[in-house]
């Protein structure tokens, strides 16, 4: 059922010299939907042959994860080709279409509604730009989706809160949350960690302990991520079944195509009694302020920097003869109390 892109191009020509169009789109599509025949259709209808670029099994378990695909490249195909709005099916090798892209030169490239062009990767947007495509995208079918239809499979198969971790350093409150689920002190697991820094000891924290742990370039910005980042940040916390992102040392600020999916879902810990010294390295605004006292917060994220409402705070004094590096220490002891606990207390809201 699976076609060869050389015979596909061939198609794409005939189809150009009649005055035709090709249309592209690709994906994972490990678990067939409703969601998925629709938006199929919908592409379809914006030209006159369809083509899926469909994902390797390797490269589904790179983006999706070990647990994926639910169905291998061949079964995904014949199912796709057995569609009437589906004209041909080509698997591809790597993590994006960029080279089956430049290889088919399609007419119209279409992505559904969790994409925006700006979303979009930078080198399959590029490419589509080389080859004269259109970019189309099409609204989501409500309440269609492979993220919830297995979050409904997994609702009273699995115990616990799933987490999704972000961290840039070295992961020592990942260490906490870890040992407060060994203690029995934390129902949940951690379902996959996030960095914005390839080689961050926080993700060999998470291979260690057998947890998905991925690296997503974060783009040129030192202090945002790019808008594809974010977006593949989504995907893949979506695709782990998050239910609680967790921003554990993570130095990038987030924006809306990560913090609208998990809306009222994502917390961090900040190491100051916010609503004092916000921003970076507030231990070091406490010692300059002259404060008698500091401490941690976790708070829920929202796009004003660590301006989101508190869930919970603790204190350590300022000793005399404190510096910025014994303060921090202290600061840190009391934060990997704090972020389990207040996990913990989030997770009865989710029971």
């Amino acid at each position: 059922m699976l076609s060869d892109s050389s015979e596909v191009a061939i198609l794409r020509d005939e189809l150009d010299a009649a005055g035709r169009r090709l249309v592209f789109t690709n994906g994972c599509f490990d678990l067939l939907h409703a969601g998925h025949v629709r938006y199929l259709a919908g592409a379809r209808a914006l030209g006159d042959a369809l083509v899926v670029g469909l994902n390797s099994d390797a490269s589904v378990r790179a983006l999706k994860g070990e647990g994926r695909p639910l169905n291998g490249v061949d079964d995904r195909a014949e199912v796709l080709a057995a569609l009437r709005c589906v004209d041909r099916v080509v698997a591809f090798e790597g993590e994006r279409a960029t080279s089956l892209i430049r290889a088919l030169r399609p007419h119209v490239y279409v992505k559904g509604g969790d994409y925006t062009p700006e979303t979009l990767n930078a080198g399959e947007r590029e490419a589509l730009r080389g080859v004269g495509a259109e970019i189309e995208i099409l609204p989501l079918v409500p309440g269609r989706s492979t993220s919830s239809t297995l979050a409904a499979m997994r609702e009273g198969a699995a115990c616990g809160l799933r987490l999704g971790v972000l961290g840039s350093g070295r992961g020592s409150n990942l260490a906490a949350i870890f040992a407060a689920i060994d203690a029995g002190e934390l129902d949940a697991e951690v379902a996959i960690v996030v960095s914005d820094v390839a080689d961050a000891p926080i993700l060999e924290r998470a291979r260690e302990r057998g947890v998905p742990a991925v690296h997503v370039d974060p783009g040129g910005d030192p202090r945002r991520l790019a808008p594809p980042a974010q977006k593949e940040i989504a995907d893949r916390l979506r695709a782990a079944g998050v239910d609680l992102v967790v921003c554990a040392g993570f130095l990038k600020v987030l924006k809306a195509p990560l913090l609208e999916p998990f809306a009222g879902r994502i917390i961090n810990i900040h190491p100051s009694l916010l609503p004092k010294h916000p921003g970076l390295r507030a231990w070091e605004q406490a010692l300059a302020a002259g404060d008698s006292e500091a401490g941690c917060t976790v708070h829920h994220v929202t796009e004003s920097v660590d301006e989101g409402p508190v869930i919970k705070q603790g204190s350590v004094p300022v000793e005399e003869g404190d510096t910025p590096e014994s303060l921090h220490a202290r600061i840190q002891e009391l934060e990997h109390q704090l972020l389990p606990q207040a996990i913990a207390e989030l997770g009865e809201l989710f029971k």
